[in-house]
């Protein structure tokens, strides 16, 4: 069924419902509504079973969201679009578990807490991963600390569950530390950011606009940020109902985030324009960030799901995690896959 015939059948369904609830037919309200629920589901594209998508995003910066990208090309297809802000990637994905998010981006730790407390979540596409500099293990000018290893003892800030989880861990490893020799403290970035600012921790673990911001305004030194040790990109997550029920949607946002990720990464002064409004930053700043960010996506490879469950069993040999998991029983299927993956992914290796 083409698109003209879908709305002018769903004018003809609309103007009967007027007409019947006005008394012209004989029928009654509830069977009426019935006929018409069930004449706009027959309407559907194949792989559409839903008439809204619940997105997720973290307030740190959404370009998808600003820019209302979705919205068109899913009003098409008889689906609307909500949005809910979440401080940080485990918020998100435990918003998504409790079925009031059903798609949403996070870095590569969240996913791993998830799936190790249980919740019934899917990888459905990569982020392009970036060089690591938009995230770091921070200190204030005047610190003691010079080196990651003198933090032994310490108290350390970060979110628990996300990215800076995994930094944490790596850069004490690196530094020949278990993450049982710090003293680890979870806070949200904005909380961390204000107790930063009123010197009231030894160090923290942030990603960017935070980084970005007290590197400017507050001299943060940094002890180690994530190049090549905490680079997995990221991923965009979907409850697992949701996204085998609709894979057409899936898609369609798919392709949408994609492309204007590719156009953001290719145009980073227009994103600096968008994203001063928004997090009500100075474009100088929001410059240094816009340039450490990427935002296209990437096909979920073997390599990708191989590191990714490495990510996991470092967490699970730390006693970080209770359980060892299998990443691969948080995906789908090769051919649940195909149908939702954007064509401009599918070559990649």
């Amino acid at each position: 069924m083409n698109r003209e015939h879908l709305q002018q059948r769903r004018l003809f369904l609309k103007r009967f419902m007027q007409y019947s609830l006005l008394g012209i037919s004989g029928f009654s309200v509830p069977l009426i509504e019935e006929f018409v629920e069930k004449a706009q589901a027959e309407t559907k594209p194949s792989g559409i079973n839903t008439n809204v998508v619940r997105m997720g995003y973290q307030t740190s910066g959404d370009i998808i969201r600003i820019k209302g990208v979705l919205e068109p090309r899913l009003k098409e297809l008889g689906v609307s679009v909500e949005w809910a802000p979440f401080p940080a990637g485990p918020q998100l994905l435990e918003a998504m578990n409790a079925d009031r998010v059903d798609i949403g981006s996070v870095g590569e730790t969240p996913p791993i807490f998830a799936q190790a407390a249980g919740a019934q979540l899917v990888y459905i596409a990569g982020r392009k991963p970036s060089k690591g500099e938009g995230s770091g293990l921070i200190v204030r000018q005047d610190s003691p600390f010079r080196r990651v290893a003198d933090l032994k003892g310490q108290k350390v800030i970060f979110q628990k569950g996300s990215a800076s989880h995994y930094l944490l861990l790596r850069a004490l490893q690196e530094a020949g530390l278990k993450f049982s020799d710090v003293q680890a403290v979870s806070l949200t970035p904005a909380e961390a950011r204000d107790a930063f600012l009123q010197k009231k921790i030894d160090a923290w673990v942030t990603w960017d606009p935070f980084y970005a911001f007290v590197q400017k305004n507050a001299g943060a030194r940094t002890l180690r940020n994530a190049a090549r040790i905490a680079t997995q990109g990221g991923f965009y997550l979907s409850r697992r109902e949701f996204a085998t029920q609709n894979p057409g949607v899936v898609k369609v946002i798919l392709e949408e985030i994609d492309k204007l990720g590719q156009w953001a990464e290719a145009n980073p002064t227009e994103i600096v324009k968008i994203l001063a409004p928004e997090l009500k930053l100075e474009p100088s700043l929001l410059e240094v960030v816009v340039r450490r960010r990427t935002y296209s996506l990437r096909k979920l490879t073997p390599s990708i799901v191989k590191e990714q469950q490495r990510i996991a069993d470092a967490f699970y040999q730390e006693k970080v995690i209770p359980r060892k998991i299998d990443l691969k029983q948080a995906l789908l299927t090769p051919q649940q896959y195909a149908a939702i993956t954007p064509a401009r992914l599918v070559s990649q290796r």
